[in-house]
Parts: structure tokens; sequence; C-alpha cells
């Protein structure tokens, strides 16, 4: 058995490991690693702990687990190091109540020193996490050690009560779980000192007492949304991380506003012991890092914002847009080498170094330095492997807008078109530079020669732009010639979608359009873009036709020669939608000769149609089951429910309508959801008929006073014979939703009247049914038959 339960063990933690070298990251086997590793020896113990505190820095529980190990083995130093390690990055109080333990372990037997030593390990644990929430207990244990150290004079005596007073007063003031408790101890304090000073000290401290327990109880609102147990993880957005993450910073609003009125110190001292709890959990969030600088730097002296930049730096080392932070505070203050340090340290790693951060260095040396400075470096960063052609219309463009200089910026883009030609984005920006020259006939050269080298699939931007250019600059005569050019290169592509080269009134649209301002109505707009994509659609649609069986044209390419067997066969039992028959949706839309309700899809078994008295095929496509045949396969109930819904235009039926023939179809009601029946039902000669439930066990059903029986159709007029009864009926039918609830009333008062009298006479409870202004027969309302059903 004991040789069993091991290998269940190490099977665990080798399938942990294994999940940890895919993810460090994931949680799971994290937490099973750190339990298997409680139960082996602290040598084997040591390397599983420090893997897991190198990918959580911050877990407080980890950190914890390892130095209760390394304490166990009673090794001081070790435990004394780990301590250092982790202490003022995890301000979490079961961690800081170990170390206190620690520490009164290690000095119980030193005597006068050892005590001494204890109290500051107290005050240097206070200083830290005393404001904690769950900080209570440690106050009290701290005062329990100040009232317990001896004192031997009046003057020590005095001294020791000095110090208690002082850790009460401390105390009762932080909202913590304890605050109620620490208040009724320091009463009893001080009357057992002095009453009269007491009352003088209770009076003054009352207040502040009220408001830190009136901040306490906002306050836990904020923090017992927080999970504690929460490993630091890089952001995944998952839903759980998003509302942590809201927790946190509602709790950091929430002391930012010094809810409790106190000085501004110790006020700031609780914000940031916040933030320091945040970051043990959002220690991977570069937006938290952030923030807490920018108020270091608002609040604080600016070398506190520093340093948090630089932790942040630590903690997320590949964060650009945190470095640029660090690099414009540092800017901001006036020391400009330590900004050019972090630019630098960006740059450092060539491998690393993005087109941005050249960009970005190149303007900080334009700023700060000068313009021969910022033109040295372009010309070193444009031999960069990493070099794109941003860098390029970065640097151009600010020759032309800064230095004034646009013979420079011009061979700047002439330079680059050498080796970014295939760049349409490029050409784009070069063309832009251009018209602001008013270059005109430079920018048309332009575009022919990136047209006359660019691939069909990249050059769609190009030939917009060039398009609107024309537009803009150019007479009708080279406008009407660059847009049929445009259709003429474009109209194999699929990207111009024009099936046909002739111009549509959409072109005259987008001709006479400027801004914002459109030369027809919202409405005609969305006419002309719907028509439009039906045009893009056309031959699509002429081609799925022309497919066997309706097969769509990926069908037809899944067997092509870029499939091999295995995928084709993999393919070829999957059923792609009939794509040709998507249209936009308008409400206004009505079924035309188009409209195939009953069209077969390949694969798929054709659904019969019931909405309809009659079904025919419309454009010879197809065929439907009439409702004749459906009633052998459905139930009959089903079946007369079915025959009564009216035909429907649109989206959504008559609800009403539909409510009124549900509330007269015989449908069976099984299971649980049947109502109750009576435990004494009425006898009579008409009590089978009118108080009786729908069930499914009757082989017919009874619908409007016609009779479906099993293999008989339902009994329907054609569409060609109106009848003014019928007629009435459906005007009926929709007026009948109106008295359901009179209707449902009725019925709860038969049911009740049935259950009070108990066995009573037909007659009766017939008049109890029809009786009451208005009223109509239960059977004639709710459709349940109302007589002899043979």
């Amino acid at each position: 058995m004991v040789e069993g339960g091991r290998n269940t063990v190490e099977s665990k933690e080798k399938k942990a490991k294994d999940c940890l070298l895919v993810d460090k990251y994931n949680v799971e086997a994290s937490e099973i690693l750190a339990n298997e590793a409680q139960h082996l020896p602290i040598s084997e113990a040591v390397p599983i702990y420090e893997q897991l505190l190198s990918t959580f820095p911050t877990a407080a529980k980890f950190w914890k687990q390892y130095v209760e190990a390394v304490m166990a083995a009673n090794n001081d130093d070790a435990t004394k190091q780990i301590f250092s390690r982790c202490l003022l990055n995890c301000l979490q109080i079961a961690l800081w109540r170990c170390y206190i333990r620690f520490i009164r372990k290690v000095n119980e037997k030193k005597g006068t020193e050892g005590q001494e030593e204890t109290r500051k390990a107290f005050d240097f644990m206070l200083n830290y996490v005393g404001s904690d929430i769950a900080s209570g207990p440690v106050w009290m244990e701290y005062i329990t050690f100040l009232k317990s150290l001896p004192a031997t004079t009046a003057q020590e005596e005095s001294q020791r009560m000095t110090a208690v007073r002082k850790a009460y007063q401390i105390a009762i003031i932080t909202p913590t779980h304890h605050v109620e408790q620490l208040w009724k101890d320091y009463e009893n304090f001080e009357n057992s000192v002095s009453r009269p000073l007491a009352k003088g000290l209770i009076f003054e401290y009352q207040p502040k007492y009220n408001s830190a327990k009136a901040v306490y109880r906002e306050r836990k609102k904020y923090v017992d949304e927080i999970d504690w147990n929460m490993l630091a993880v890089p952001p995944s957005g998952s839903i759980k991380e998003e509302q942590q993450c809201l927790a946190w910073k509602r709790l950091l609003a929430f002391e930012k506003g010094n809810p409790q009125r106190i000085d501004s110190t110790s006020s700031n001292r609780r914000v940031i012991f916040t933030y320091e709890q945040c970051l043990m959990y959002l220690y991977h969030y570069p937006d938290i890092w952030y923030d807490y600088a920018t108020w270091h730097a608002k609040n604080e002296p600016r070398d506190a914002a520093i340093k948090v930049f630089q932790r942040a730096l630590k903690a997320l080392p590949d964060s650009e847009v945190l470095r640029y932070a660090y690099a414009e505070l540092e800017e901001s203050r006036g020391d400009v080498q330590a900004a050019k340090k972090v630019y630098e340290s960006l740059l450092a790693n060539s491998v690393n170094a993005t087109a941005l951060a050249h960009i970005q260095f190149m303007r900080f040396l334009r700023r700060t330095e000068s313009v021969d400075a910022a033109r040295k470096y372009f010309l070193d960063a444009r031999k960069s492997h990493n070099c794109t052609y941003h860098v390029f219309v970065a640097y151009a463009l600010m020759a032309f807008c800064l230095d004034k200089d646009p013979k420079v910026a011009h061979s700047v883009f002439e330079s680059g078109m050498k080796k970014f030609m295939h760049e349409p984005g490029y050409i784009l920006e070069y063309a832009d530079f251009l018209c602001r020259l008013n270059d005109d006939r430079n920018v048309r050269a332009l575009f022919e020669r990136a047209l006359s080298l660019l691939p069909l699939e990249e050059s769609v931007e190009v030939w917009k732009r060039f398009t609107q250019f024309e537009q803009t600059y150019g007479d009708l005569a080279s406008m009407l010639k660059v847009e049929q050019r445009r259709k003429e290169a474009l109209s194999g592509t699929g990207e111009d979608g024009s099936s046909t080269l002739e111009f549509s009134l959409q072109d005259v649209v987008n001709r006479y359009s400027f801004m914002d301002l459109w030369p027809c109505s919202s409405k005609d707009l969305d006419y002309l873009t719907r028509q439009e994509w039906l045009a893009k659609n056309i031959n699509k649609k002429v081609e799925r036709a022309a497919l066997p069986n309706g097969a769509s044209l990926a069908d037809k390419n899944l067997s092509g020669p870029l499939t091999d067997s295995k995928t084709s066969t993999q393919f070829g039992k999957i059923i792609f939608p009939d794509v040709s028959r998507m249209v936009i949706y308008d409400p206004r839309q009505k079924p035309g000769p188009g409209y195939l309700p009953n069209a077969p899809v390949p694969g798929l078994p054709t659904i019969p149609s019931f909405a309809s008295p009659l079904v025919t095929n419309i454009g010879g496509v197809g065929t439907a089951k009439t409702l004749e045949e459906a009633s052998k396969l459905l139930s009959p109930a089903l079946v007369a429910f079915m025959a009564q819904l009216p035909n429907v235009e649109g989206p959504s039926p008559d609800v009403d309508l539909v409510l009124s023939i549900l509330l007269q179809s015989n449908i069976p009601v099984v299971g649980k959801m049947a109502p109750p029946l009576m435990q004494n039902p009425p006898s009579g000669p008409n009590q089978s008929a009118a108080n009786e439930v729908p069930s499914s066990n009757k082989p017919w059903a009874k619908f409007n006073g016609s009779v479906v029986r099993p293999g008989q159709p339902a009994k329907r007029k054609e569409p060609d014979q109106p009848d003014e009864e019928d007629n009435n009926a459906m005007t009926q039918s929709r007026q009948l939703p109106v008295d359901v609830f009179r209707l449902r009333q009725r019925q709860r008062q038969q049911h009740q009247r049935g259950h009070r009298v108990g066995l009573a006479s037909s007659s009766q409870q017939t008049g109890s049914l029809s009786g009451g202004s208005g009223a109509v027969s239960g059977g004639a309302v709710s459709g349940e038959p109302s007589g002899s059903t043979e």
C-alpha cells in the first residue's frame, strides 16, 4: 500500500512538471506541485519551491510553505535569507505572523536583549502591514507582548503603560476586523489604570473610533470582492481576471479618496500599502504599475516613482510601453541622460529592437539634442535588419514638418523607394507627401510606377488612392479614365467587385461625395450598397447553380490538387451552407419567385412544411409532404394544432393568434406539468366531456368540432372556397386572448368548488361554469370536448 501511494504521488508530480514545461503559469499544476513538496524531505522540496517562486515571486502562500519547511528543519540562517527575499514584496498577514513567530522563537532565551529585538520586529511588521484589514490579531499580539514586558521600577512601568496606550490608540483608529474588540480592550485598559484619566481619553478617541468603524464597514465591501488565493499570472482576458482587476481598482479608488479624513501622510501610506498588495496578484498588469508610478509622481517624491518603474521593468522586461513611460518621466523631470539610458537599454538587444523603438529614439534625439543627432542615428538605423519603411517615413516627415527641409524629405522618400517599392503603405505615404508639395506630376508618376510593379492583390489600396487623387485634382476625362483602368485591373481579383466594366450609380456617388457629405439619402445609399453586394455575387450564383446536386465551389475546390486524399475524404463529410441563397435581410421583402422554402440541401433531409394548408411546387424545385401524409407520423393533437396555424409573412407570427389557437388545441399534457385533477370528480352524464383533461392515451383528438383519427387526414377548406363561418371563427379566435385570464379564473373556481363540495351533481357544476356575466362554456373557449365524442 505504501509503495502504491508513493507511485501515485510521483505520477502526480511528474504530470504537474510536464504541464509546467508547456505552460509555466499553469495554476493548477503549480498548486499540485506545491502540495506535493510539503510531503518531501527539505532537500527535495527546496528545488521545487525555488522553481515555483521564480515563476510566482509574489505568491505569499508558496513563500509561507517554503519558510515553514525550512523552519521545521531548524535552519535559522536559511530562514532569515528567505524572509529577506519575500517580506517586503508579500504584504500578507499570514506570512508576516510566521516571521514574528520565528523572531520570538530565536530571541526567547536572550533575555532583555531578545525582548528588545522582538519589539523592534513587531514595530517593523506593523509599519508595513499594520493598516491591513486583517491586522487586528497582530495588534492584539503586540499589545499582549508589551504588557508582558517586565518592569522593575516605576519609570519602567510608566514607559510600559505609555507604549501599551500608544499601541491601543493606533489600533482603534485602524479599520480592521477586530476594531470593536480592540476598543473594548482599550476602555478596560484605561479604566484599570486611572478612571479620571480614562474618561478624558475615551471621550477624545470615541469619534476617531466611530470613524474607523464606519470606514471598516465600507472597506469590507471592497475587500470581500477580492480573491486572496489568486496567483499572479499574465492577463488572459478571462472574466474572473477582469473582475479581480476591477475589484482592486475600486479598492484603490476608495483608499485614494481618504474616506477616514486622516492626515495626508497616513492616507498615502494606506494607498501605498493597497498598491503593494494589489501587485501581489496583478503582478503582470502594466496598467497597475503605471498607475502606481504616476500616483507616486503626483503625491510623493519622484524618486519613489522611478523605483516603481524600475521594479515594473524587472517584472515585465518585454513591456515596451513601460519603458517609454519611464523615459518620459525622466525627461519630464529634466534628467535627459537617464531617459537616454532607458532608450538605449531598449535598443541594446538588436534582436528585440523594433522599428517603433528606432523612431521614438530618433524623435527623442531631435527634441533633446539636435537635428544632426537625429539624422546621424537615422543613417545607422536604416542599415538595421529590423528597419521597416516606417523609419523612412518618420524621418522624412520629421525633416519636412519640423526642420522645414522638403529636399531632405524628398531624398529620403526616394532612397526608400529602392527598398520598399513593394510596400503599398510606403507608396501611399510618399503620395501624400507629394500632394503636400502640390507636385501632381510626380504623384501620377509615382502611382504609375508603383502599379506597374505591385501584384494585383496588393494594389487595391493604391488604385483606390489614385482614383481619389484624380477625383480631387484631375479633370473629368482623367477621372473616368483612371476609374476604368481600375475596374479592368481589378475585375479578376474579386476586390473591385464589379461583374461588369460598365459604370454604376454607385461610382457616381463615390465621385461626387466629399468627407461625410453624400449626393443621396441614406436610404438610397443603403439600396445601392445592397445592389452592389448582389452584383458582386452574381457570378458565384451562376457557377454554383452549374454544379451538380447544388455542390458549392468550396466542395469543388476541395477535390482539387491542393488537397490530398485524406483531406478530401474528411472534408467530403462536411455539409457546407448554400451561401448563394444569402441575401441582405429587409423586413419589407416578401417571398417572391426566388423564395424556395423547401429547396433541398445536399446531405440534409427535406423538412416538410405544415404552415400552409396546401403546399405546391414553387418554380418546379422540390416537393413537400402534405398534412395528410405527415399526420401518420406525428401526434394527432400536434397535427390538429399545426393545421390551424395561419400563413405567416415576415420573421414573426401574430403572437395573440397563436396563443388563441394553442388554448383551443387539445394538446395532451404529460408528466409533472399536468394540471391537478379533482380528488372527487363529480358524476353526471356529461362529466366525461365537460371536465376531461386531454391525455396522450386517446388515439384521437377533437379540434373545433372536427375529429382527427390516426390515418385520417384533417378536414381543411380549400383556399379557393372561402366561407363566412371560417372567417368569423378566425375573427373570434383573434379576440380570445382578451378572455384568457377570465377563463383561467373560471377553471380555478371550478376546481376549488369541486374540492370543497366533494361529490356534487353534474347540473350544479355545469351551472357554476356557465354562470356570470359574459360567460362562455369551457368547452367552447378552451377547445375541450363538450359533448359525446363518438
